[in-house]
């Protein structure tokens, strides 16, 4: 059930006192809400009732789930799949691994990917901003990627679609909505 702080502004202090009594009716979001605007009107609270009003606070946090917008899990697997390309990419051209440099790009490369595909997962906002930075940065290498697909078209055909993957996994996460 939803509450409305600015509904319960409108209530004499007598009105909000209620909201506290100790088997009251309300929801405990208007329970918190009543003892916030209390306060702000000057009211002072024993330690008794700041610690139940904390405990309410502890309690609402448990019990409220955490939603995760469908597009995130979609996102987030999008961007295992081309991580799962990469590795088999590796398989196949495995002058990849040859010089300590390649070795370093390439597990720096893959943690970076799994690190934002893990975030993502778990519904992080930021990440998307950062992933669309990367990807857009990745797409500066099309003519690499273009060379790849006449020098080796299994490796190249297989970025093509890593590239389309995480372009995927912006534009889902660019459509999930702000609220």
């Amino acid at each position: 059930m939803s509450v409305k702080k600015s509904a319960l502004e409108a209530k004499s202090d007598k009105e909000l006192e209620l909201y506290l009594k100790e088997n009251s009716k309300f929801v405990p979001q208007a329970k918190i809400y009543a003892f916030e605007i209390l306060q702000t009107r000057g009211r002072i609270f024993s330690d008794e009732e700041r610690e139940e009003i904390a405990k309410l606070i502890i309690d609402m946090q448990v019990q409220e789930p955490i939603i995760i917008h469908h597009n995130y899990k979609k996102a987030a697997t999008l961007l295992f799949v081309s991580i799962g390309l990469s590795v088999f990419n590796i398989l196949l051209n495995p002058q990849t691994m040859s010089s300590g440099f390649g070795i370093f790009t390439t597990i720096c490369t893959l943690t970076i990917m799994i690190v934002i595909a893990l975030f993502i997962n778990k519904g992080n906002d930021i990440m998307k901003y950062i992933l669309a930075i990367l990807v857009g940065l990745g797409l500066l290498g099309i003519p690499f990627l273009l060379w790849n697909i006449f020098n080796s078209p299994i490796v190249g055909i297989n970025n093509l679609i890593q590239t389309i993957l995480q372009i995927a996994a912006v534009v889902l996460l660019f459509k999930i909505p702000k609220s």
